[in-house]
């Protein structure tokens, strides 16, 4: 079994309720992204251009100084780890956000940042296509992301896939999650679970849920 799992996705893929519930299932010690505490967010979605850099710098100083904290202290009770993120997402959301000249400078500090904090043995990205993402965000209601629009989801979310495509040194498993209901259905959640609970070789691993008998 792996230590410590990563449960990646877009915004609205669902990741916190996977990871949540995978969790306490697992008997797994569980992060979970602060980002509701970010005073920067709703300004971002109100005026991205003024508060992008503010913004991708706070997300990662508290993406740091979490893990960092979490990773410092065993938990001889806890038999591995699980997250709702990656700290890399803080390198591919600054790549889609940030002007040239404030990435280069945003990349000097994560190289720094990320050196110390461990890499996951295994990252499970959450695949949904920009609509049934937007269906999520819209439903969960969060007034701040009412008015995310379909160009910046799949900005994103290319960001994401070109990342994890030329990772040769991670395991990753990327999930075609469309048409299924991980939150509502049990089989469809335990689906998912059996197949993060297999043995990987490094690299990249697509399940489309084709695969998938319900």
């Amino acid at each position: 079994m792996y230590n410590y799992i990563v449960i990646e996705g877009n915004i609205g893929a669902g990741k916190t309720s996977f990871a949540t519930r995978f969790s306490e299932e697992c008997n797994a010690m569980l992060i979970l992204e602060q980002f509701e505490e970010n005073s920067f967010l709703p300004k971002f979605y109100e005026d991205p251009s003024r508060y992008a850099f503010p913004l991708e710098l706070s997300f990662l100083a508290d993406r740091y100084q979490q893990l960092k904290s979490q990773f410092s202290v065993s938990d001889i009770f806890k038999d591995f780890t699980v997250a709702d993120y990656f700290i890399f997402k803080s390198l591919i959301f600054a790549s889609k956000n940030l002007e040239p000249l404030e990435f280069g400078l945003y990349s000097k500090l994560f190289s720094i940042v990320s050196s110390v904090v461990p890499k996951p043995d295994l990252i499970v990205y959450l695949y949904l296509n920009l609509e049934n993402l937007k269906k999520n965000i819209q439903k969960r209601g969060r007034p701040y992301e009412q008015n995310i629009q379909f160009e910046y989801l799949d900005k994103i979310q290319t960001g994401y896939l070109e990342f994890l495509r030329h990772q040769p040194d991670l395991r990753v498993l990327l999930i075609d999650t469309n048409g299924l209901d991980f939150v509502e259905r049990n089989d469809d959640y335990l689906w998912i679970k059996s197949l993060v609970m297999q043995e990987y070789p490094l690299g990249i691993h697509r399940i489309q849920n084709s695969t998938y008998e319900k």
